[in-house]
């Protein structure tokens, strides 16, 4: 097949995948005023659930057996993530709420979870992110509960405690790898900043190469990249993904101890 006759086939299939994405789209539109209709006719007013993580799962299951490559499973069932993604975002306004700023570990979390298509809210610490899910002021919430090296996350469980009423509806676990962001080389920083977990996460690293620089500990790790980001001579500890939001530069990578470091979320 020669180059023309190629990129030509190829744009016929795109113009097909659009509509059948967009066919794909209504049919999800027809579920959930299918779900609307069954709860109006119990008497209930509410609105449906349209996120359901089982559906969910049975959907990746199915995409994984019928796909017959070239492309990995991972990747069809990330091309999937983000059409369930936009068909849930047309169905209902959707926000999550995460521990932000926006670049943390949660957000990255909700991302995975949830895809690009809804409204991410970022809340300045965990137990605020369970209140809002409480009063209904976000439709979901995810916060940390616990990490392979430092255990549980007292404050999650503490928030959870404090406001019964919030239910668990799914769990996600995201590797975490830290490297260290900068402006400057090395040799130049004077202060790191970084989220205390992280902190304990590279510790040996830092205490071999950054053993005079101040460590401040701050409420997450886009929030030290973000400092670090404004300030002369400082560093932070934090994920490549924060590289690019702040505009730092990766100064190492992966510096984190454990080499099987993987959080839990809720």
């Amino acid at each position: 097949m020669d180059l023309d006759t190629a990129r030509s086939r190829i744009s016929e299939v795109d113009r097909r995948l659009v509509e059948l994405l967009n066919e794909r789209a209504r049919m999800s539109l027809n579920v959930g005023a299918a779900k609307r209709r069954t709860l109006k006719e119990q008497g209930d007013d509410t609105d449906p659930e349209v996120y359901v993580p089982g559906q969910e799962k049975r959907v990746f299951e199915k995409v994984r057996n019928l796909n017959q490559g070239p492309l990995s499973g991972e990747s069809v069932c990330a091309i999937y993530r983000e059409i369930m993604s936009a068909s849930i975002s047309l169905q209902s306004e959707v926000s999550v709420g995460y521990l932000g700023p926006p670049g943390t570990f949660s957000h990255q979390a909700a991302m995975q979870r949830f895809g690009d298509s809804l409204a991410y809210v970022p809340y300045a610490k965990i137990e605020d992110v369970i209140v809002a899910a409480a009063k209904e002021e976000v439709t979901y919430g995810l916060v940390p509960i616990e990490n392979s090296t430092f255990g549980a996350v007292v404050q999650t469980l503490d928030a959870f405690v404090a406001q019964p009423s919030v239910k668990i509806r799914a769990e996600v676990y995201l590797p975490v790898t830290q490297s260290l962001l900068s402006r400057y080389q090395l040799s130049a920083i004077r202060k790191v900043y970084s989220h205390p977990q992280a902190f304990g996460q590279s510790r040996t690293w830092l205490d071999q190469h950054l053993p005079h620089a101040a460590r401040v500990e701050v409420s997450s790790t886009a929030k030290a990249a973000e400092l670090a980001a404004a300030e002369n001579y400082a560093a932070a500890v934090s994920s490549e993904v924060c590289a690019s939001l702040y505009h730092l530069d990766v100064v190492a990578k992966d510096i984190t101890t454990a080499g099987d470091n993987t959080t839990r979320f809720f």
